[in-house]
């Protein structure tokens, strides 16, 4: 498996890992009815379900921007990885921000991490 697909990969987990924190040790978490206990949460759970939303959110368009990124092969693969890790890192960061309510950090991780996506998709194609 190549870089690329490898860094796609892990993106693609980076919204279950958030789910698995928010959900793991939790009294009375019921998995027949999941979004009615996700709802009642509060502090780092509630925050770890909110970053589960936003990477969904994300993804799609991160995924078209390296689709065109390798479609028109305008970068090499080299810089195309350190773009993607580049992500991969701002979205790591802000789970962990939003995880320990850094409200401001966390969107200039997320601005970082939307101009990574910007510049992949339209600067490099």
């Amino acid at each position: 498996m190549n870089r690329t697909a490898v860094l796609l990969l892990i993106a693609a987990c980076l919204p279950y890992v958030c789910a698995l924190i928010a959900k793991a040790g939790g009294k009375g978490f019921n998995n027949n009815h999941p979004r009615p206990w996700l709802e009642q949460q509060q502090g780092w759970r509630a925050r770890a379900h909110f970053a589960q939303n936003n990477l969904f959110e994300g993804l799609p368009l991160y995924f078209l921007a390296v689709l065109w990124a390798l479609l028109y092969r305008q970068i090499g693969e080299q810089t195309l990885t350190l773009w993607m890790l580049a992500w991969l890192l701002l979205r790591i960061g802000y789970i962990g921000a939003y995880l320990a309510n850094w409200g401001a950090l966390r969107s200039v991780l997320w601005f970082l991490a939307l101009l990574v996506t910007l510049w992949l998709g339209f600067v490099a194609t």
